[in-house]
């Protein structure tokens, strides 16, 4: 995915301004496709020379220079095109898991500082997405199929921390547990 792709779904949400788009960016799509700001206006520049968005002065434009950003037909074209392509699968590449095979074979490295870490890193974003769908989608509610569909997004984003969740403690409790021989296989 690029990160046009992501601007665009965003702008077909809402135009925004840049600093707007950036900042509904962090608190949507940014918390699974990371884009700094200075990234995003890049890219905003990028495609509207690709003739994907525009952009007008906004009312208070003349004093902020601020604009509104808006996707046009091309770029919505482009972004069906993109949406119709395989996706690739997420290729896990953590040096965490490096470190645990270190560990197996050098002996304890301290690791389970590391992971304790994780573990409240993952703990808080976990947190963070479910008071999202508490505020966003209480049960019993009646959504129709864009809330449904972001409603899914956010519930992969729940698994996701709360799987994190269940590896760190039993990974802690590896890490912990007495030193045995290990038998090749």
């Amino acid at each position: 995915m690029s990160l046009a792709h992501a601007l665009m779904t965003s702008l077909l949400e809402r135009a925004s301004s840049g600093y707007d788009l950036a900042r509904r960016f962090d608190k949507s799509i940014g918390f699974f496709w990371h884009a700094t700001h200075q990234q995003i206006y890049r890219e905003l520049a990028r495609m509207e020379k690709a003739g994907w968005i525009a952009s007008e002065t906004a009312p208070d434009g003349g004093r902020t220079r601020k604009k509104l950003y808006r996707v046009l037909p091309a770029g919505q074209d482009e972004l069906v095109r993109w949406a119709q392509e395989p996706a690739p699968m997420l290729e896990l590449r953590d040096e965490l898991m490096v470190r645990l095979r270190a560990d197996a074979v050098i002996g304890p490295l301290g690791l389970d500082t590391e992971i304790e870490r994780r573990m409240g890193l993952h703990a808080t974003r976990l947190k963070v997405y479910q008071a999202i769908e508490a505020r966003d989608f209480p049960p019993g509610g009646e959504f129709g199929r864009e809330a449904r569909l972001q409603h899914l997004i956010l519930k992969t984003g729940i698994m996701y921390e709360a799987g994190w969740l269940g590896w760190c403690k039993e990974a802690l409790a590896v890490l912990r547990e007495p030193a045995l021989i290990d038998h090749p296989a």
